[in-house]
């Protein structure tokens, strides 16, 4: 039975390690409390880019200037992100948003570094409680007539 539990630990953490080393760590710079509220108070050089889910926004705050493209859009959104300003990408715990930082550092944007809005409130940041628009309205049978 000893001999069991053994096996069952031991493949438990071989896979456990095979997961970790397919996912590359981010070579985005993690920043802290101090270093990001430096950043953000020039606001006329920065560019917040949220890439979380308008729920995880709504749900847990953010801050109040950002931009939102989905960690999955980042590569489809390179030629609207304006490249005139120094971007801090922004998630939950900094694991997107490095991934992102990333992309975008790839991509010849100036990017300073990611942070996590979890992270930046545990070290006694304030996050601003984000409200979401809901989408818009499908057309009406009116609006859907041509002239």
């Amino acid at each position: 039975m000893k001999k069991l539990i053994f096996m069952m630990l031991l493949a438990t953490s071989v896979a456990f390690g095979q997961q970790n080393a397919r996912a590359p760590k981010s070579q985005a710079k993690v920043l802290t409390r101090a270093e990001f509220d430096d950043l953000f108070a020039k606001p006329d050089q920065i560019l917040i880019v949220d890439v979380r889910r308008p729920d995880e926004i709504k749900d847990v705050g953010g801050f109040p200037v950002y931009l939102n493209v989905q960690i999955g859009d980042i590569e489809k959104s390179l030629d609207w992100i304006p490249k005139n300003r120094t971007i801090i990408t922004v998630s939950n715990h900094a694991a997107r948003g490095g991934r992102a930082a990333d992309i975008l550092a790839k991509n010849g944007f100036n990017v300073a570094g990611t942070i996590g809005v979890q992270t930046y409130e545990k070290d006694g940041g304030a996050l601003a409680k984000i409200i979401v628009a809901p989408p818009p309205a499908p057309p009406t049978t009116a609006q859907k007539k041509e002239p």
